[in-house]
């Protein structure tokens, strides 16, 4: 079996990667810019607001205790301390913490759409998503067939259901790999590719994983899905 690396045909084609990176990186930055303006505008507020001639700085009542201070200075300084919270965070910024879920959405999205992919190197298979990427040997891992469930067009007209049929496949040591088997607009895998996995799935011992290999070959000789009579 040749050991060379065959990409496989799963993930979004290169125009709907270029969509999802661009669709997630204005999210994060949507995000950012939610987490960002509090501390902008808290500062504007801080420095039109609070500032006062006859009040000292920060720098200059450092370490000094608080009772200590003459009630005019308390004073001026409890009036600006809405804006920062005095040396923490105030309320403004603690709303701008809110952004942080979007930039991590808006993050996982672009690594999502740049990253997916799967290939196969002899009977060693490897799948990478978004944050992880996983490699099983198929001659030694549990094989299983499954499908997942797919919505097109949604909220539309055309809104309908697709199953697609995958490989799961687990190895002793926990790891696993679920290979998607349809191709990038195309209803499935290319014939060498099912062809590739199928070869690999041979040396397996476990009877279903030879059934499943054959199930493959029978894909790729006819990808169209059409019978005899």
């Amino acid at each position: 079996m040749s050991s060379e690396r065959l990409t496989l045909s799963i993930g979004a084609p290169p125009a709907q990667k270029a969509f999802g990176a661009v669709f997630g990186g204005f999210f994060a930055a949507a995000g950012a810019a939610f987490v960002l303006l509090p501390f902008v505008v808290d500062g504007w507020l801080g420095s039109t607001f609070g500032a006062d001639e006859n009040c000292p700085t920060s720098s200059e009542i450092s370490g000094i205790p608080p009772e200590l201070l003459p009630p005019s200075v308390r004073e001026c300084v409890a009036d600006g301390s809405w804006f920062t919270g005095g040396d923490g965070f105030g309320a403004m910024r603690l709303i701008g913490l809110l952004g942080i879920p979007f930039v991590l959405v808006g993050g996982y999205l672009v690594l999502s759409a740049l990253r997916t992919a799967g290939w196969l190197e002899g009977t060693r298979a490897t799948v990478r998503g978004a944050l992880r990427t996983r490699t099983v040997d198929l001659t030694t891992a549990v094989v299983t067939a499954g499908a997942r469930t797919y919505r097109r067009h949604p909220h539309t007209s055309r809104e309908s259901i697709e199953r697609v049929p995958t490989l799961t496949a687990r190895d002793p040591d926990g790891h696993q790999v679920t290979i998607p088997l349809h191709g990038v607009g195309m209803a499935q895998l290319p014939p060498p590719e099912l062809r590739a996995l199928a070869e690999a799935l041979t040396a397996n011992q476990d009877r279903d994983a030879r059934n499943l290999a054959a199930q493959l070959r029978t894909m790729a000789d006819n990808p169209l899905g059409l019978t005899s009579r």
